[in-house]
């Protein structure tokens, strides 16, 4: 459970700022990628010792640099490498069906699997430096960046610990996911990701998962669905709408 812990505490501290220390240890790296330039953010901590490794993917109409403000996932697990992926312009599949805003593709195939391409290709690149805990590779998201994440988990699930998707359905994957541990992050009144489709979608995860029925209270407006194969779901639900909890912070001190 520590890594769906460790997901769950930096979702719900977004709202806190990065430091300048640590704003100015992201550095812009780019990769080739079918003759497509690709770049990301990327924070590496110090040292040479293998360390975990996420990818923060922003949602339709975002940036890297974006997800960065908002995430700073590199203030709160300093030891991890943190990538922070750029979208390219993708037709999106609730708005911006022209293509105009950056995003990711929704599904196997499509765009002819460049994102799932560019993937390969950072993690690749990172592991090739050696600084990679193949053990601890984790894959996070909100909206499209969410959407994502479970196709990451659909077809690149053999490399991942666990993900933590947030105001995303999978539906159009779900038939491809193995069992993996989860932390799905919803609110009640979304607008765009209606809480019925993510609803579905965490109720087919515990399928998979061989989670219970029933879940019990993991910390405040988290329920955690067990699972005797080990890939528990951790619902995170709250009463807002397509974003995340800013307020939560004060929440999630101490352990659980």
């Amino acid at each position: 459970m520590k890594s769906l812990r460790f997901f769950l505490i930096t979702l719900v501290l977004l709202g806190a700022s990065p430091s300048a220390d640590a704003a100015e240890s992201l550095v812009r790296k780019s990769w080739s990628v079918v003759s497509v330039e690709r770049e990301a953010l990327v924070h590496r901590p110090p040292g040479s010792a293998p360390a975990p490794l996420v990818f923060v993917f922003h949602g339709h109409g975002g940036s890297m640099r974006n997800a960065a403000r908002s995430f700073a996932l590199e203030t709160l697990w300093p030891e991890a490498i943190v990538v922070y992926p750029q979208g390219l312009p993708t037709p999106g599949q609730l708005t911006d069906p022209e293509g105009k805003r950056s995003g990711w593709q929704g599904r196997p195939g499509l765009q002819d699997d460049r994102d799932l391409k560019f993937f390969d290709t950072m993690l690749a690149a990172l592991r090739k430096e050696g600084r990679v805990d193949d053990r601890r590779i984790y894959s996070t998201g909100h909206s499209n960046g969410g959407g994502f994440t479970y196709l990451l988990w659909a077809k690149r699930g053999d490399v991942l610990a666990a993900v933590a998707p947030s105001a995303a359905a999978g539906s159009s994957v779900m038939n491809l996911l193995q069992p993996k541990p989860v932390l799905h992050l919803a609110g009640e009144a979304d607008p765009l990701v209606k809480f019925a489709w993510q609803q579905a979608t965490m109720a087919k995860v515990r399928e998979i998962n061989g989670c219970s029925a029933t879940g019990t209270q993991w910390a405040p407006l988290a329920t955690q669905y067990a699972s005797s194969s080990g890939h528990p779901l951790v619902a995170f639900i709250h009463p807002g709408g397509h974003q995340f909890v800013r307020e939560a912070p004060a929440l999630w001190e101490g352990e659980w």
